[in-house]
């Protein structure tokens, strides 16, 4: 027995596709302070300015004076 699957019966307008597809928004990623330098940094990454991440230094911090 062979099953079918629904098809649309029109094709859907620009306009609704648009709308429909405008809902669809990206989300800014969440950031914390940094507890050492208090910098902007994502959670559960190594904060970009000092290179520390939960009372360790991994690195370097990437950022350096000269760069926006």
């Amino acid at each position: 027995m062979e099953e079918y699957h629904a098809l649309p019966k029109y094709k859907t307008s620009r306009a609704n596709t648009h709308s429909r597809r405008a809902n669809w928004k990206a989300t800014a990623a969440q950031t914390i302070k940094c507890p050492n330098c208090g910098a902007p940094m994502l959670s559960h990454m190594a904060c970009p300015s000092c290179g520390s991440f939960r009372g360790r230094v991994y690195r370097e911090g990437i950022r350096t004076s000269h760069t926006k």
